[in-house]
């Protein structure tokens, strides 16, 4: 697991083994607030173990930027944490988190003690604040890679914590490609100095307005090589031809994952505008 100071009192950590998934921890006089879990029980365990017994203050709240496994399966872990997050967090985890986590558990026994553990506290829309030490966190919906993500401003310092929203590859096959260009749109102009993507690496202040822009760009690319893939003879043939290169994204983005995850985009799309389309014929003339 890597770890690194952002800024006074905020930590950053990084999974060595899988997607290179991140956390944080905001940390005040008496306790900390983590942003997400690591994706397995032993980072997770030593996040936990570096906040207690480097900084010295136990975990009161996680935040949850969405329900997927990687950022939530670890709450389980900080016994006495009150979890937050927004309601359909809380919804999609009693509704696919626990059927997934025993399939899970019969594949890998690290899992064998996990548990499900759901927001405690939730809100839907607008903007829920918190203060940690001299910290002001401000929790805001950004959908897009999932219908329930978050982003964690920490005001004071200008970072963001963008959970899934903001990735080294636009994701959305979980979410709606228009809510993410909007999310990272929004999130390109907050003034931040550094955006903590959910998998990668930091973003610094200088390199914000470059990778905001190739990331929209590359959700546009995809979606038109997607539109005119569906229009070719066979196109399942023409959209396995839609590579990540094309989409202006590299082969070696999140070491390499980024390539099977461009698949599963086109995939997505293609079966989401083939809904569109189906919906459209059905409309009365």
């Amino acid at each position: 697991m890597h770890h690194e100071r952002v800024s006074e009192n905020v930590y950053w950590f990084q999974s060595e083994i899988y997607a290179q998934v991140t956390a944080g921890a905001i940390t005040g006089p008496q306790w900390a607030v983590m942003i997400d879990t690591l994706a397995l029980p032993k980072e997770t365990l030593e996040m936990r173990a570096y906040i207690e017994e480097q900084v010295g203050v136990p975990v009161r709240y996680i935040i949850n930027t969405h329900y997927h496994a990687d950022h939530s399966w670890g709450n389980c872990l900080f016994p006495g944490a009150t979890v937050i997050g927004h309601s359909l967090t809380r919804q999609l985890l009693s509704e696919k988190g626990e059927a997934s986590l025993e399939v899970i558990k019969k594949q890998n026994a690290e899992y064998k003690q996990t548990k499900i553990i759901s927001p405690h506290f939730t809100f839907t829309d607008g903007q829920l604040t918190m203060r940690v030490g001299k910290k002001t966190l401000v929790l805001s919906p950004t959908k897009g890679h999932s219908m329930d993500g978050i982003s964690v401003l920490i005001e004071e310092d200008r970072v963001l914590f963008a959970g899934d929203a903001y990735m080294p590859l636009p994701y959305m096959v979980d979410g709606d490609p228009d809510e993410l260009a909007a999310s990272i749109k929004r999130i390109g102009k907050m003034g931040l100095e550094n955006i903590i993507q959910g998998h990668g690496d930091i973003i610094l202040r200088g390199e914000i307005e470059e990778t905001t822009r190739e990331n929209l760009a590359y959700i546009n690319a995809v979606r038109k090589a997607v539109r005119t893939a569906a229009k070719r003879r066979n196109p399942l043939e023409a959209l396995a031809e839609i590579d990540i290169e094309s989409c202006g994204k590299s082969r070696v983005t999140l070491g390499g994952l980024g390539v099977e995850l461009h698949k599963r985009n086109v995939a997505y799309l293609y079966k989401h505008l083939s809904t569109e389309e189906t919906l459209e014929d059905k409309q009365p003339a």
